[in-house]
């Protein structure tokens, strides 16, 4: 049996290159440029109706709409950015007089930061999440411990247990915080749970549990990741110093990192003051008036922001686990040149990904069982991933479109490298044809990329209403120039895969 033959890209002559390099930039800064516009022009009422925040620019305001910028940020200037600077001086110093010690010292740290956050009541639920995971766990039955650490997760949704953990906390904000830490911690059980069923019964109960215990209260990752599987995290941390292949970082690497998450951070603040992306998503009224280029301006820039964003919430935890000789995954790459779901999936969140494949989709059978044994994988994939943000009406229509989109996409990928097709495509066209006929079918997938995300973002009232106004009313005028934008995107997309940096 012959293997199929791998697509491989040409390069463009450099002047075409350079083309869609010069259009895909011109049109984010033009479109930006007129959700600008439009921005300041309807100022006065968005701050009406949304209570647009004094700004930190002089003469702009500030869009505080997108609840986890402004959940996260608060938060960083009361505590966490704090208690992330302690973390990193603890290490620091276990590291150099007690390195034996260091992991312990952590973890003692780690559960003390939380309890001095959540409160006692609110790291109790996390402890018996823990203690209930872990029981299960003993008996080596996989689907046993989803089943528990699936009904674990469900609790969060069971409103007489909100009212109680709600009751516990002066503001709603801490009460969330104790939701996010259930969330996060469930795939942290989870990953503990099947690689103790998977694994041999070679260590001791009590030590399996302070390793878990250790896992569970990393504090860089304690809160909203990224993530790290039970078994990396265990592996990284017992490795002695002296054998670790991770080149000693000092002053100078840490400076730089911070420095560029000071920036990340400036370009988001930047565009919430010039841009009210987010306000203006949530009035109906805005999104149907937006100019064209405006309403281009407003998908590009809630994608942008979501991006900037988690280099942002991302980037601070994986300096600290990166001194602590943990290997963070790496961060989310540009969303502009994401131009298909499965790229989007495999570079955005690398840790969730790879997760995902580890915990669902290869137990499941993955792509080595046939078709159906792939369509169920990632299904289920999904399924979980809109379970686990919460199950609601948006979230269900944004894991249906990311499904039915991976399948096309895998579909495709399969015909057109099949040996017949392949075979035409190759004696009627050129290489740099090829790519380009390529880089036209992702401008397709693009599209729906960019609308699934709306959806994630903005909820169902947003996809409908781009849909309506670019694919219904706009085929003829919008659609078109803003496939052939896409197709741009594709093609800087296309060369950033072929020359990965």
């Amino acid at each position: 049996m012959t293997s199929k033959p791998k697509v491989q890209l040409a390069p463009l002559p450099w002047p075409e290159l350079l083309l869609y390099w010069l259009l895909s930039f011109g049109s984010h800064l033009y479109s930006f440029y007129e959700l600008h516009i439009f921005s300041k022009e309807h100022e006065a009422g968005l701050d009406r109706e949304f209570q647009l925040e004094s700004g930190l620019i002089h003469g702009f305001k500030r869009d505080a709409a997108d609840f986890e910028w402004t959940f996260w940020t608060k938060w960083a200037k009361k505590s966490l950015l704090w208690t992330l600077i302690g973390h990193g001086v603890i290490s620091k110093f276990c590291s150099i007089f007690y390195p034996q010690f260091r992991a312990a010292a952590l973890t003692v740290y780690g559960f003390l930061a939380a309890s001095s956050v959540l409160g006692l009541k609110g790291v109790s639920v996390l402890l018996l999440h823990l203690v209930l995971s872990f029981t299960v766990a003993q008996l080596r039955r996989p689907v046993l411990s989803w089943t528990c650490n699936l009904l674990l997760l469900c609790t969060l949704h069971i409103r007489p247990l909100q009212e109680i953990q709600r009751g516990w906390y002066d503001s709603e904000e801490e009460y969330y915080l104790l939701l996010f830490s259930v969330a996060v911690g469930s795939l942290r059980l989870i990953s503990f749970s099947l690689e103790h069923c998977w694994g041999p019964s070679v260590r001791a109960g009590a030590l399996q549990l302070c390793w878990l215990f250790s896992y569970a209260f990393y504090h860089p990752f304690f809160y909203n990741g990224p993530i790290v599987t039970y078994k990396d995290y265990v592996e990284q941390m017992q490795k002695p110093a002296e054998e670790s292949d991770r080149r000693k970082f000092g002053f100078s690497y840490l400076l730089l990192r911070s420095g560029r998450i000071l920036m990340w951070w400036c370009i988001a603040e930047y565009m919430i003051h010039v841009m009210y992306m987010h306000s203006i998503q949530s009035n109906e009224t805005y999104l149907e008036i937006l100019p064209p280029w405006a309403l281009g301006g407003l998908a590009l820039a809630l994608v942008q922001f979501f991006f900037v964003k988690y280099l942002v919430l991302f980037g601070l935890p994986s300096i600290l686990a990166t001194l602590d000789q943990l290997v963070p995954p790496n961060l989310p790459v540009c969303v502009s040149i994401m131009y298909s779901f499965t790229g989007m999936w495999r570079h955005f969140d690398k840790g969730l990904y790879r997760w995902l494949l580890r915990y669902i989709y290869v137990p499941l059978g993955g792509s080595h069982h046939g078709l159906h044994y792939k369509m169920l994988s990632t299904a289920l994939a999904f399924g979980f991933v809109c379970l686990w943000h919460g199950g609601h009406d948006y979230l269900q229509y944004w894991a249906l479109m990311n499904w039915l989109g991976v399948l096309v996409e895998t579909g495709l990928k399969a015909l057109i490298g099949s040996a017949l097709v392949y075979s035409f495509f190759e004696r009627h066209f050129s290489a740099a044809t090829r790519r380009r006929c390529a880089a036209f079918l992702s401008a397709f997938s693009t599209a729906m990329l960019i609308l699934s995300n709306l959806v994630f973002l903005g909820g169902i009232h947003v996809g409908r209403i781009f849909w309506k106004r670019v694919f219904l009313q706009g085929w003829s005028t919008v659609a078109p120039p803003m496939l052939a934008f896409l197709y741009c995107f594709a093609q800087v997309g296309l060369e950033w895969t072929s020359h990965p940096s």
